[in-house]
């Protein structure tokens, strides 16, 4: 990424330390995941992990989401992060994933350190202007967008917003209808080939 979505992210920073502006669904009693009705696709995508890996989000069908785009230099993500690892380790086994997207500048140099470090245990993939722009153009960091079993934004979240507003999203999404579905119920719109470019 460019030096302006640096600049971004941390206008964002100075914002949240003036008194708070994540997205409006942070206000208490704000309206949860949208309905299923009201949902689009997430966009597809191929990325590499750390081990070089190809990650496709259709990897994920049948999976609810948390897809975090974040940064080592972000003070925010670095909060949240966290709670991804605590929510990956508590729901790995309903069906559920956190999946990381870094977009530091410096690529692996400076996030594969970060990752030891910090001991993530979940899944991150290096990002790339082109998948910010697939996103709606992703202008601020964190940006978290909460999709469900068939691939579909259910929510999006800009900005630091609070562990039990995402904690609150994973239940309604864990607990949706078709939500017993396995991971390996979502195959068929793999196969499909829905939410691909």
């Amino acid at each position: 990424m460019t030096i302006p979505f640096r600049a971004a992210a941390l206008a964002v920073v100075a914002v949240l330390a003036l008194g708070g502006c994540s997205n409006s669904s942070s206000a208490r009693g704000a309206k949860a995941v949208k309905s299923e009705k009201d949902r689009n696709m997430a966009p597809e995508f191929a990325l590499k992990d750390v081990t070089g890996k190809t990650v496709r989000l259709s990897d994920y069908r049948g999976k609810v989401v948390v897809l975090n785009f974040w940064a080592t230099w972000c003070g925010p993500c670095k909060i949240e992060i966290p709670w991804f690892m605590e929510f990956e380790q508590k729901h790995k086994d309903q069906g559920f994933a956190v999946l990381g997207v870094a977009m530091d500048d410096e690529g692996w140099n400076a996030v594969k350190p970060y990752l030891e470090r910090q001991r993530i245990n979940y899944r991150v993939v290096m990002g790339t202007p082109e998948i910010a722009e697939l996103y709606g153009g992703v202008e601020s960091l964190p940006t978290t967008f909460m999709i469900d079993r068939d691939g579909r934004i259910a929510r999006v979240h800009i900005g630091l917003v609070g562990r039990r507003e995402y904690q609150d999203d994973i239940d309604q999404l864990l607990g949706a209808p078709g939500g017993a579905r396995n991971a390996r119920g979502g195959d068929e719109f793999a196969r499909a080939g829905v939410g691909a470019n």
